[in-house]
């Protein structure tokens, strides 16, 4: 049991990395960015060839992987939400499903249909404590995760680009009044969203060793599952969303069977929306980040 808790945590750490972006989004415009499962497929992508064709390492990898997604992330706004934020919410969800099979279809083009391998670049340990074995790569996944994360609270809370985000998250045309660029401040949102779903696309793909222009897919829906679960628009809620469904997910494997992992995923979503709309985190809807 306690190695499933081990393997739960792994897994749920990389499940809120991604959460954290679709919380950021909706934070400052009330939208879900349903392209942020390409947007992490696309960071696995830019560290697959950073650190396997130009072979830099694990740390440079994966901070080119987080630049280049960010990038990919302020284009995506640019293109597919920026026009569009007066219009209709359907016009917006149309625009932003658009985005995501364009992405899906370009890695396609561009890197084609296989499955690409993506190994661990340097050698993984076991760690032996009793009956438990951890890999030195889990613990590199818990304290990459970890730390991404008490950085996004540091720079939300404690920066001035942080409290301009937390003001345009509150009232868009007061921030506006008060000499904030909202649309530089939603841009850098999406950025910091894109980056963080990079580093979880290089970890999981490095952890699966599988990389493929459909894999955003699935995560991104869990990760979609992890934010309302947590409470949409809540950055602790997304990390408490993905830890738990992490958990749900690596338990109902080992108490059920591995057909079940996307079942039980789900069914979760299914039950929060039924039973409390607004998430653990969450008092409603509305929740400010």
């Amino acid at each position: 049991m306690l190695q499933q808790v081990v393997n739960g945590l792994t897994l749920g750490s990389s499940y809120a990395l991604i959460a954290l972006g679709y919380t950021m989004v909706y934070g400052v415009l009330r939208l879900i960015n349903f392209a942020h499962g390409e947007i992490y497929m696309a960071g696995a992508f830019i560290g697959l060839m950073a650190s396997q064709v130009a072979g830099l390492p694990f740390a440079v990898a994966m901070l080119t992987a987080m630049a280049g997604a960010a990038v990919v992330g302020v284009i995506v706004e640019r293109i597919a939400y920026r026009p569009l934020r007066k219009a209709p919410r359907l016009a917006v969800l149309i625009s932003a499903i658009g985005m995501s099979i364009f992405l899906r279809n370009l890695a396609l083009a561009l890197m084609g249909p296989q499955t690409r391998a993506f190994p661990i670049p340097f050698e993984v340990k076991q760690l032996h404590v009793g009956k438990l074995r951890i890999s030195s790569f889990d613990v590199l996944i818990l304290l990459t995760s970890v730390g991404l994360m008490i950085g996004l609270h540091f720079l939300v809370q404690k920066t001035k680009i942080g409290k301009a985000m937390r003001a345009v998250a509150e009232d868009k045309e007061t921030a506006s009044l008060m000499g904030i660029s909202v649309n530089r401040i939603i841009a850098f949102t999406f950025a910091i969203g894109s980056a963080l779903a990079a580093a979880a696309g290089v970890l999981i793909g490095m952890n699966f060793n599988a990389v493929d222009p459909s894999m955003g897919m699935m995560p991104g829906l869990k990760g979609f599952t992890a934010a309302v679960l947590g409470g949409v628009g809540s950055i602790p809620g997304a990390m408490l969303g993905g830890l738990l469904l992490g958990m749900a997910e690596v338990m109902g494997v080992a108490l059920l069977r591995s057909e079940w992992r996307d079942a039980i995923a789900f069914g979760i979503l299914a039950l929060v929306l039924l039973v409390k709309p607004s998430g653990i985190l969450g008092r409603n809807l509305q929740e400010k980040v």
